[in-house]
């Protein structure tokens, strides 16, 4: 089985990151260079939560906020369950269903190591599957 890890070692740890008074239009400008869909909230050094366009979409445009007067510390998700290096890619996939989410914070140690998205699950999953058929051609072919 595929775990967290394998997802993170093809992927890299690193995950971009703002401070929880950054204004949502700076965030979604960041988020728009760089062409994600998510930011790591901090507060200082420590993990506060995660930014994503949908608590953007969902928490100003519906609420008829503006993103130049509200800050990310306002909007972020912070009730989002966490996930270790050594979880399967299959309980992540239980996980984002069950909950409706498509990004999960990934901690070692009480340390934040990555975000992992449902596209990465996506595509380990395709991965595994592939390797799987590859090894199962060798066999049948002897």
């Amino acid at each position: 089985m595929s775990k967290v890890s394998t997802i993170l070692a093809r992927k890299g740890n690193d995950a971009v990151s703002i401070q929880t008074n950054t204004k949502v239009y700076d965030a979604l400008k960041i988020m728009s260079d760089k062409n994600i869909g998510s930011l790591v909230v901090l507060d200082g050094e420590a993990y506060a939560g995660i930014l994503t366009e949908r608590d953007y979409s969902r928490k100003v445009i519906l609420e008829g906020k503006h993103s130049d007067q509200v800050t990310v510390g306002e909007i972020m998700s912070t009730d989002l369950p966490h996930v270790h290096p050594n979880d399967t890619v299959e309980r992540c996939m239980q996980l984002m269903s069950d909950k409706n989410i498509r990004y999960l914070p990934v901690f070692k140690d009480d340390k934040l190591s990555g975000i992992i998205s449902i596209s990465d699950v996506v595509t380990e999953t395709i991965l595994q599957q592939r390797e799987t058929i590859s090894q199962l051609k060798s066999y049948i072919q002897g």
